[in-house]
């Protein structure tokens, strides 16, 4: 099978295992020309999904040596509307590659790595990364990546009653869903960050809670205030039945856990805790399963 067949295969397919956080801005949040760039961009017709992302970045590992980080960044974005106002989720495709490209070491033993990623196709991302930072010093990423499970720390930006799931719809390539996922305002994201950082300071002298928690609270401060935030299952879904996916109620449970430790009962605390890294737990042993 070469490499086109390859590619038209993977279009095919879902592309399962990571579930992303997501900020979208509205057009008045961008300087010219990429104000005007995102205007007519979110006029089309055929604007490109969350699949055609994966996609497109899984179709850069196929060359020899692979193509580690795209050449050139991308010019897409997720595009929503929210109360008549467009905003846009830019892909920063080339970004996220070097971030992702910084953590494979921990995710992966150097042999394996090696074989994936030759040394010298490494250091030659990292160099061109120098390069682009000292160009580009500010830039940051309008989506974070997680695979095979959803940090708890996600949760925490969102409420149960702004859950979204819809079952698979429609049978063969017409196929549709399933979707979950969570909306809200970015002042709402930013006030939960707040409301969850001093309970869990509050109770605990230090934990992997909150220096998470700090981290996307630092994360969101740079965006618009009017933005939207989205914790999206993605392809993670296809991995999960819907029987598991119907009775998801992590977000709940982050809600009932804080409140247990806002009122002092950590007995009840822990146990909400224990029951959501239980549940994670069973989907991430699925990456490892033959």
């Amino acid at each position: 099978m070469d490499g086109s067949e390859r590619v038209g295969l993977a279009s095919s397919l879902f592309v399962p295992y990571a579930a992303y956080l997501r900020v979208y801005e509205p057009l008045a949040a961008f300087p010219e020309p990429e104000r005007s760039h995102w205007y007519r961009y979110a006029d089309r017709a055929d604007l490109p999904g969350a699949q055609d992302e994966l996609r497109r970045s899984l179709a850069d590992l196929l060359p020899t040596p692979p193509v580690a980080v795209p050449v050139h960044e991308s010019g897409d974005a997720f595009v929503t509307v929210v109360d008549g106002v467009t905003c846009v989720c830019p892909w920063r495709t080339r970004l996220r590659g070097w971030e992702a490209l910084e953590a494979l070491p921990e995710l992966l033993p150097a042999t394996v790595l090696d074989a994936a990623l030759p040394p010298v196709v490494r250091r030659q991302a990292a160099d061109d990364r120098e390069r682009w930072r000292e160009r580009n010093p500010d830039a940051r990423p309008w989506i974070r990546t997680s695979t095979w499970h959803v940090p708890v720390r996600w949760f925490a930006l969102f409420t149960e009653e702004e859950r979204e799931y819809a079952q698979r719809a429609g049978e063969g390539e017409k196929a549709e869903g399933p979707v979950l996922r969570y909306r809200t305002p970015m002042v709402e994201a930013r006030r939960r960050v707040a409301r969850g950082l001093k309970v869990l300071r509050e109770a605990l002298s230090e934990s992997p809670l909150i220096d998470g928690l700090e981290d996307v609270g630092r994360w969101l401060e740079e965006f618009h205030p009017r933005s939207l935030v989205e914790l999206d299952y993605g392809g993670l879904v296809h991995t999960l039945g819907d029987d598991w996916l119907a009775g998801d109620c992590s977000a709940a449970d982050v809600t009932e856990g804080l409140e247990a430790l806002r009122a002092g009962d950590g007995v009840r605390a822990g146990e909400v805790y224990q029951r959501l890294m239980e549940r994670w737990r069973e989907v991430r042993e699925r990456e490892f399963a033959s």
